[in-house]
């Protein structure tokens, strides 16, 4: 089998950043795939799933509400290696073109407080599994990076 496009990245070299993973043409529509690297991949510590769980309900919840992206979010998630998130839009977009999304999402987790939407039994199939602060410390480590965000984090490394 083919090695699927997000296993050809230089994992490596590869920084915190908003990256195009890649493009999908469905029908007539574009869905545009971003890497929203987190931590350093191999050389930083991994996020735990309670802060990644806790995230990915702040994120999904922010993204799905933002009133100029709203209808255009396809998915926001995990990726399995815990390094950082995947976000699907819906057009032929660049890293520069969400930036300011994903800058106000996660701002959005860093000044979140009280109860995560979605964290409860009848919601979520794994309620009791998220760190807030946590979640919050990833959130503003990772805005930190966004507020001055220089070229080479945004297209992935050769």
């Amino acid at each position: 089998m083919k090695k699927i496009a997000s296993f050809t990245i230089d994992h490596i070299k590869l920084q915190p950043g908003v990256y195009v993973s890649r493009k999908d043409r469905i029908g007539a529509e574009t869905v545009t795939t971003f890497d929203l690297r987190i931590t350093s991949p191999n050389d930083e510590p991994v996020m735990n799933t309670a802060e990644v769980h806790a995230m990915e309900h702040l994120g999904a919840t922010y993204l799905r509400n933002d009133p100029e992206w709203q209808d255009r979010v396809v998915y926001f998630g995990p990726m399995g290696c815990r390094t950082g998130f995947y976000l699907l839009v819906a057009g032929d977009l660049t890293s520069r073109d969400v930036l300011p999304l994903v800058h106000s999402c996660f701002r959005y987790m860093v000044d979140f407080e009280g109860e995560i939407p979605g964290a409860t039994a009848k919601d979520c199939g794994n309620y009791l599994d998220m760190n807030l602060s946590m979640a919050k410390y990833w959130a503003k480590r990772y805005s930190a990076v966004l507020e001055n965000i220089s070229e080479d984090r945004l297209v992935y490394p050769e």
